[in-house]
C-alpha cells in the first residue's frame, strides 16, 4: 500500500491511516509518503513493513550506529534530536488529554541534552552462544535474538572496553549461555556500572548457584580492567524475563560503587535503582525541587525513595524528609548515603508505602509535600488514596511513562488534586521513552 505517515506511536513507529484502519510502520516518520507491506492485520489496526520511502521527512537523519537497523536498543536514531524532543513532549500532551481527560495543564518544552551520546552509566546485555561463539549485545527488534556488539554509543566511555574484555574472558573459560527455551546453561546477562570517578562494577547474572572457573574469571577481569572495584554474581533461577534475581554474591571488591548527582555522592549496589543518565537526573531533581517550593519548614515524604537520590536532594531545603522503599538493600544504601553526605534530617524506612504512610500519620507526621517516582506501571489506586488521605498541599509526581502518569493524574484529580504543570526531561535520547515531573496542588475548599 501507499501510505502517508501522520504521527508516531508510543514506541516510535510511524502511524498512518488506510481505509479507516490505523497502520503502524517501524522506521517511518511523520510527513513521509511511503510504500509499505502489511505483515500483521487485526480488527482495529495493522502492522506494516517499510518497503520504500516515496517522500522523505525533513527530520530524517542517518543513524550513527552500524547495527541500528537490527538492534532494538534504540528506536529513534533516524529522527533528528530536535524532532525527538518535540515528539516526546507531544506524547505527554496526548496522554494527558486522551487518557487523563485533563484540561488546562501547562506542559513545557522537553529539556534535552546538549550532547546526547555516551550518557548511560549502566549496561545490561543478554548473552547467547551461536555455534561456538559467545554473543553479548542487545535484543533484535521485536525478538529475543541477540545482536552481538562490541560498542554502544549511548553507553558511557569505558563500557565498550568492559564489553570486549568480559566477552573474551567468558569465551576463554567456555562459560555456557543460558537458553530461554531449554532453561539450560549458565550465563544470562552481563551488567556493568561506571561511577563518576571511572570505577567499574561488573555483575555476572547466572541461572546457576555456581560459576565455573570463578577465581580465574575474576583474576582475568581484574587484569584486563584495572578500574574494576567490584565483581559480583547475581543468581536468577526463575524462568522469566526479569534480569536480576534476589541473591547477589560479591566475588571481588566492594558491594557498591559511587556516583554523583549535583554535590551529593551515592553508593549504588548491584540491585539498586539509580538513574542511568546522571547529567539529566540532576536536571530532573532540580525540577522536582522547584515544583515542591520548599522553604525549610516542610515535612516531605518520598514514597519510592530507592537509594535516597531525590530524598537527599530535597533534604537540604526541607525541615524533615522521610524516604520509603520496599527493597531493604536500597534502604541500607540510602542510610549510608545520608551519613556520607552528612544529611541529618532524613529518615529512611523499609516497607510498603501503603502501610508505612498511615503509620506515620498515626504517629503524628503531617506531610506538606509528597514526592512519588514509581516504576513504569505507575501507582496502584490504593497508593494514591493513601497519599491523598494525608492531605499534603502538593504532590510532585516523577514519571517515566506518559500513559500511567496521565491515568494516575486523573485519579488524583478525583481525590482533590489538580495538575498544574508538567516538565518533560529527556533521560533516554534515541529511545521512545520520556521522563517528566508533574505538580499536583491540593484543591482549596471554598
Amino acid at each position: 500500500m501507499n501510505l502517508k505517515i501522520t504521527g508516531l506511536g508510543t514506541n516510535g513507529e510511524g502511524v498512518g491511516r488506510h481505509d479507516n484502519l490505523t497502520v503502524f510502520v517501524e522506521g517511518a516518520l511523520p510527513d513521509e509518503e511511503i510504500f509499505a507491506e502489511v505483515t500483521q492485520s487485526k480488527k482495529n489496526y495493522a502492522v506494516a513493513k517499510l518497503v520504500k520511502i516515496l517522500r522523505e521527512s525533513a527530520d530524517r537523519v542517518k543513524p550513527f550506529c552500524p547495527i541500528y537497523d537490527e538492534c532494538g536498543g534504540c528506536q529513534l536514531q533516524h529522527l533528528s534530536y530536535a524532532a525527538q524532543i518535540k515528539w516526546k513532549r507531544q506524547q505527554i500532551i496526548d496522554a494527558v488529554e486522551r487518557i487523563g481527560k485533563l484540561k488546562g495543564v501547562e506542559i513545557f518544552d522537553a529539556i534535552g541534552m546538549e550532547n546526547p551520546l555516551r550518557y548511560r552509566n549502566k549496561m545490561q546485555f543478554p548473552v547467547a552462544r551461536v555455534k561456538s561463539e559467545l554473543q553479548i549485545g542487545c535484543y533484535a527488534r521485536g525478538s529475543h535474538q541477540i545482536i552481538d556488539t562490541n560498542s554502544c554509543m549511548i553507553q558511557r566511555e569505558g563500557m565498550d572496553e568492559v564489553l570486549t574484555a568480559v566477552k573474551k574472558i567468558l569465551q576463554k573459560y567456555n562459560i555456557s549461555a543460558y537458553d530461554e527455551d531449554t532453561h539450560r546453561g549458565i550465563l544470562r546477562h552481563v551488567m556493568s556500572r561506571i561511577g563518576f570517578n571511572g570505577e567499574i562494577m561488573i555483575v555476572l547474572v547466572t541461572a546457576t548457584k555456581n560459576l565455573p572457573n570463578e577465581k580465574n574469571i575474576v583474576n582475568a577481569i581484574r587484569h584486563e580492567l584495572p578500574k574494576v572495584s567490584s565483581v559480583q554474581q547475581n543468581i536468577q533461577t526463575y524462568h522469566n524475563n526479569v534480569i536480576l534475581g534476589r541473591e547477589t554474591k560479591i566475588l571481588y571488591g566492594k558491594p557498591t560503587i559511587k556516583d554523583r548527582i549535583g554535590n551529593l555522592t551515592f553508593n549504588i549496589s548491584a540491585r539498586s535503582f539509580f538513574q542511568v543518565n546522571t547529567a539529566q537526573a540532576e536536571i530532573l531533581y532540580k525540577v522536582a525541587l522547584n515544583f515542591a517550593e520548599l522553604t525549610g519548614r516542610e515535612t516531605v515524604i518520598d514514597a519510592y525513595c530507592g537509594i535516597g537520590t531525590i530524598t537527599l536532594f530535597l533534604a537540604k531545603s526541607a525541615r524533615k524528609v522521610y524516604g520509603i522503599e520496599i527493597v531493604p538493600t536500597a534502604i541500607e544504601d540510602a542510610k549510608k548515603n545520608a551519613r556520607e553526605n552528612k544529611v541529618r534530617n532524613a529518615e529512611f524506612i523499609a516497607g510498603d508505602a501503603v502501610k508505612i504512610i498511615p503509620r506515620l500519620y498515626r504517629e503524628g507526621v503531617r506531610a506538606d509535600v509528597v514526592i512519588v517516582d514509581p516504576p513504569r506501571a505507575g501507582c496502584d489506586r490504593k497508593v494514591l488514596e493513601t497519599f491523598a488521605a494525608m492531605s499534603p498541599r502538593k504532590i510532585v509526581y516523577v514519571s517515566c511513562n506518559p500513559a500511567t502518569l496521565a491515568r494516575d493524574l486523573a485519579i488524583l484529580f478525583e481525590l482533590g488534586y489538580t495538575t498544574k504543570k508538567i516538565q518533560p526531561v529527556d533521560m533516554f535520547p534515541f529511545s521512545s521513552h520520556i521522563e517528566s515531573v508533574a505538580l499536583c496542588d491540593l484543591n482549596s475548599v471554598e
